[in-house]
């Protein structure tokens, strides 16, 4: 596969440093942006680092321009900027949604969460009713405005639907499915990084949500 130019946009901390450094061991250019650049440490001369928030429109347009596809990472550092803002995640993602159309870049890929959609049929009476409809209930919330938003966009998009996030290392031998069947119910950061950047210079999960887990 030929080097891209990749937008990780939530590129400071968590899964989008990480997929940055998987997308610059895989030889692509990335371009990092978020509202705090300067706390990713990894330098390298294939990284930009480029400082915005994705809820301002004419930094993610300045971001998205020049670029082959983009991964979408961010989230709140807590449950407190969803009661801030419930829809965190979704009105920012639209803002690249318009940014991508205006500027043709055709991949979008974006995490989303396993319980998802069509996919809740997956978790189990626990985890569905107190934490996705309790505890969780305005992140889910969220995740299912951005699936909705990534469906509609008309663009080469895939959605990752990860279940719980561990930071342990990159295994390498996750479990994949886009149809709706179980997959182990954790997997680490590094391992959905290493997903995120395969579905953007790939072609074999366009148009698909895929649950991954392992």
């Amino acid at each position: 596969m030929p080097s891209l130019r990749l937008l990780v946009v939530g590129a400071s901390r968590g899964t989008g440093a990480l997929t940055v450094s998987a997308a610059l061991a895989r030889g692509h250019q990335v371009t990092a942006f978020s509202r705090s650049p300067q706390n990713l440490t990894i330098e390298h001369a294939s990284l930009t680092k480029r400082a915005g928030s994705f809820h301002d429109a004419a930094a993610v347009d300045a971001a998205v321009v020049g670029h082959d596809a983009v991964i979408i990472t961010a989230a709140p550092s807590s449950l407190a900027g969803f009661k801030e803002n419930p829809t965190y995640v979704s009105a920012g993602l639209a803002l690249v949604v318009e940014a991508m159309k205006r500027h043709r870049v055709p991949r979008l890929v974006v995490v989303s969460a396993l319980g998802t959609g069509e996919s809740r049929v997956l978790l189990g009476w626990f985890i569905r009713t107190v934490m996705k409809d309790g505890l969780l209930k305005l992140p889910s919330q969220d995740h299912e405005r951005k699936e909705a938003l990534t469906r509609a966009s008309d663009l080469e998009w895939v959605i990752a639907r990860p279940g719980r996030l561990t930071n342990g290392p990159a295994r390498g031998r996750y479990v994949t499915r886009a149809e709706i069947a179980p997959v182990p119910g954790s997997i680490s950061r590094a391992d959905v990084a290493d997903f995120l950047v395969t579905a953007a210079d790939s072609d074999a999960w366009v148009g698909k949500a895929v649950q991954i887990g392992g």
